[in-house]
């Protein structure tokens, strides 16, 4: 059941409600000094450092560049999630012969890879992208295992009935059956990526936010290190919000169901 515009709005309300006193409690807690203003800085402080960045413009190239590195880190991840999820889920062959080498590589945790990445391409972009999309690959890649394999035997057999080639069985019945586990699986790989971007341009010197926050850290300026932290988080609840409303308008068939 869909809720009601008055339910929606209400809910709307109490989560800016929430988020204003979250900015109230952070500032009792610094104008009360229970943590060094050294280390803590007022919201205002920190809002205003943001906003002067933003206005005479030092904020524009390193959030360009960690939002490129963030998106064609998750595209790439995407893609190959889902074809090899695809395969995978369609043939029991490749499937006992990929199964033993995803199992080991699928623990291993990105930052683990970036110096092998840094070896291969150097400080690049192409490094941290591969890393990116070495991390955000795998919920992508098993959501479409989950999503492809549970198609419902029926609409098979619909297609079989249809004489059906494999391509249109799987434009047709297999990826919008496993499509909302693919978006799904998706949304987490985009906050990998996302986090990766900032941990590639920590670890290996490249231009983005990360790097920014870092120097700032570094260098004792917590007003910039807090404005870069908060810009990531407008980052990624935009990156969410602008992925949710596609994921609404490519299942609006199954909302309406």
């Amino acid at each position: 059941m869909m809720p009601s515009s008055h339910g929606r709005l209400r809910d709307r309300l109490l989560a800016v409600l929430f988020a204003f006193a979250l900015l109230g409690f952070w500032q009792l807690m610094a104008s009360q000094k229970i943590i060094s203003p050294l280390f803590f800085p007022a919201p205002g402080r920190t809002l205003e450092t943001l906003w002067n960045q933003i206005h005479d413009g030092r904020v524009w190239e390193p959030l360009f560049a960690t939002v490129g590195r963030m998106f064609w880190g998750w595209f790439v991840a995407s893609v190959v999630g889902i074809g090899v999820g695809a395969l995978v889920a369609s043939s029991r062959l490749l499937s006992e012969l990929l199964q033993p080498t995803l199992e080991f590589l699928r623990p291993l945790p990105a930052s683990a890879i970036i110096p092998v990445a840094i070896l291969a391409f150097g400080l690049s972009p192409l490094m941290a992208i591969s890393v990116i999309t070495f991390g955000s690959v795998w919920p992508v890649l098993l959501a479409s295992v989950q999503g492809f394999s549970s198609v419902d035997p029926r609409l098979r057999e619909v297609g079989a009935v249809l004489c059906m080639g494999p391509f249109a069985r799987f434009w047709k019945i297999s990826l919008p059956s496993a499509l909302p586990g693919i978006l799904a699986g998706a949304r987490v790989g985009l906050a990998v990526a996302l986090i990766l971007a900032v941990v590639t341009e920590m670890q290996a010197s490249l231009p983005g936010v990360g790097q920014n926050i870092l120097m700032a850290q570094r260098s004792f300026k917590t007003p910039d290190l807090y404005s870069g932290v908060i810009l990531l988080g407008l980052v990624g609840f935009v990156a969410s919000a602008l992925l949710q409303q596609a994921e609404d308008r490519v299942l609006r068939w199954k909302q309406t169901s």
